[in-house]
């Protein structure tokens, strides 16, 4: 049996991890389009990134709730379920940040929740309402974030129709930072929580905690370990979104962010964890779609599809399996 005040130090560290693997990977969900559209170099991108993904996990601690009391019951897990958690979902996200697909690191972590708490105690330690939730805003998202993106791109195509196409890009420019800075805070008010709500849940779990309140501490350590992550930028995932998925001009690239962000900040403060790769994603096909439907890459979208499917089934089997390897040490 491993002393408690350990398990509770390696839990915080690996989540700290995971959020690094989070920022790491989706860096590309706050800046590819504007490093795209060349709107921002690369390194003031990610600056712009780093510092309102910080400052966005400061805007909720709702979606840490959800992580934290809404997918398993503190009651019923234990710490070691908890490592092997944020084992599965670390690997996931750095296999796939190097593979250059934008994964959902939310449904990652979820998907490694539910596996290793059946592993421990089986269907009776899951919230079904809470998993069914999550599963809903998985496939509500991306849909959503086309629609909005979609709509907002027509609207902007009717409105300058009849204005040079050079003189649109100029005037979009400072707009589209301005909309990656607001996708930026946005990632980090959703994906933060992440990080948080498990680390709370361990600390509920281990009675250090009464009550899923997420302390200061945690938010600012979650902020900061996505924040270098972000910093650290998946280059790979970067020119998948930015580059290979759609051709963006600035016009393009404010539509899609400014519809992703608007979902995200709204969602993350009901306290739903969606996924910011989905929503992103889905934004970058809408404004495609609004432009011309075979500008999209398909192929390149189908294989980011095929990620997103294998990220819940896959995650819960790998956390299941590290559970059975560790469960000597209960």
């Amino acid at each position: 049996m491993l002393d408690p005040t350990v398990l509770i130090v390696l839990v915080v560290v690996l989540a700290l991890i995971f959020d690094f693997t989070n920022g790491w990977n989706d860096s590309a969900n706050a800046i590819a389009t504007v490093i795209g559209t060349r709107a921002l170099t690369p390194a003031k991108a990610l600056m712009l990134a780093a510092v309102l993904n910080l400052a966005g996990a400061f805007f909720s601690t709702a979606v840490a709730k959800t992580i934290g009391g809404d997918i398993v019951d503190p009651n019923d897990v234990t710490q070691l379920v908890i490592v092997a958690t944020l084992l599965s979902a670390i690997i996931w996200n750095t296999v796939m940040t190097l593979l250059g697909l934008p994964v959902s690191a939310s449904h990652g972590l979820i998907g490694s929740l539910v596996g290793a708490a059946l592993a421990f105690k089986g269907v009776d330690a899951l919230k079904m309402d809470g998993i069914l939730m999550v599963l809903i805003a998985l496939l509500v998202s991306p849909l959503l974030g086309a629609l909005f993106s979609y709509l907002l791109m027509k609207l902007i195509q009717n409105v300058f129709r009849n204005s040079p196409p050079s003189k649109v890009k100029r005037l979009f420019r400072p707009l589209q930072i301005l909309s990656a800075a607001f996708m930026s805070f946005s990632h980090g008010a959703s994906d933060a929580q992440k990080a948080m709500g498990i680390i709370t849940l361990a600390l509920v779990s281990g009675g250090f905690l009464n009550t899923i309140e997420v302390p200061f501490w945690v938010i600012l350590s979650a902020g900061l370990a996505m924040a270098f992550g972000t910093a650290i930028g998946g280059w790979r995932v970067i020119k998948t979104l930015g580059m290979r998925l759609n051709h963006l001009d600035t016009p393009q690239g404010f539509a899609a962010e400014t519809a992703a962000a608007a979902l995200l900040a709204t969602i993350a403060k009901i306290g739903v964890p969606v996924s910011t790769t989905h929503t992103i994603t889905g934004s970058i096909i809408g404004v495609g779609a609004a432009e011309r439907v075979k500008g999209v890459r398909w192929g390149i979208a189908g294989k980011i599809l095929y990620a997103w499917v294998l990220t819940l089934p896959g995650t819960a089997l790998m956390a299941w399996l590290i559970y059975q390897v560790l469960k000597v040490l209960e």
